[in-house]
């Protein structure tokens, strides 16, 4: 009975995450609910500023009654060498814990980054810098973390997407394309990860209150506010980190290769 009831309280005990873009909005909501039930995280950030916000993030986290571990790990995943940089400092970090290999459970691909610029003004090296982290830098971790993975099977891997993957919104072409292809790549994914119960899923939050939404132009914001069937209002980090969350545990066993819109039930979408 008692192991029932830790499994219920705790559905992620003994899991170890990995959570991209951890220091703020919707990364930082998804790592402390994982680490609310249970699972030990790893901080992604990618900013010497951030610093702070981490330290504080992992403060909250080891102030919770079981007491999660709590690991920052920083490097620049606009560059084609920090997805393995990252991987490369948890192996490290692994093997001193008391000799164990890295073995991850859960891989949350969250940091993205958002353009509004007409068009006509866009320049290569725009695009380069909103698909190298929002589509290329999922692609690489992944590649990089799949070594690592739980032999057992059963692991979870769950991208950050958004309804503006399939909403067309004016100025956002670079943002809104490169979370379609996130799309595509979960489906690819869920497809060949498959055999040994590993589950690949996107999730696509609606207009959630953060440093992010800020950069949005407001009618955009308030159309779709007015478009939200659910109480015509914005998502919260913790809606959306409760969803996440629920992917990540043994609940999301059977759903891979979807999109969830994390969004109110958005009209558009």
């Amino acid at each position: 009975m008692a192991d029932s009831i830790t499994e219920f309280k705790l559905p992620l005990s003994g899991k170890l995450a990995l959570i991209t873009g951890a220091s703020r909005g919707i990364g930082e909501g998804i790592a402390f609910e994982l680490a609310r039930r249970g699972a030990s995280v790893i901080l992604a950030y990618s900013s010497p500023d951030s610093t702070p916000k981490i330290e504080s993030l992992i403060q909250k986290i080891q102030s919770l009654p079981h007491k999660p571990t709590a690991y920052p790990v920083r490097a620049d995943l606009t560059s084609p060498t920090g997805p393995q940089d990252i991987i490369s400092s948890l192996v490290a970090w692994s093997e001193s814990q008391n000799q164990k290999k890295l073995q991850l459970d859960i891989l949350i691909n969250n940091a993205g980054l958002q353009l509004v610029k007409p068009v006509g003004n866009i320049t290569a090296d725009n695009y380069h810098k909103i698909y190298n982290l929002n589509v290329l830098a999922p692609l690489l971790l992944t590649q990089a973390a799949l070594p690592h993975l739980n032999p057992a099977g059963h692991n979870r891997i769950i991208n950050i997407g958004s309804v503006a993957a399939r909403g067309g919104f004016k100025d956002l072409s670079l943002y809104c394309s490169s979370k379609a292809a996130l799309e595509g790549l979960t489906r690819c994914w869920a497809a060949e990860l498959g055999g040994d119960g590993t589950t690949v899923n996107c999730v696509n939050p609606g207009p959630v209150q953060s440093e992010m939404l800020d950069g949005i132009p407001r009618e955009i914001v308030e159309m779709q506010r007015k478009n939200t069937p659910v109480e015509q209002r914005i998502g919260t980090v913790g809606e959306v980190s409760k969803i996440v969350a629920g992917l990540a545990g043994e609940d999301g066993g059977w759903v891979s290769g979807q999109v969830i819109s994390a969004s109110g039930g958005w009209a558009m979408y």
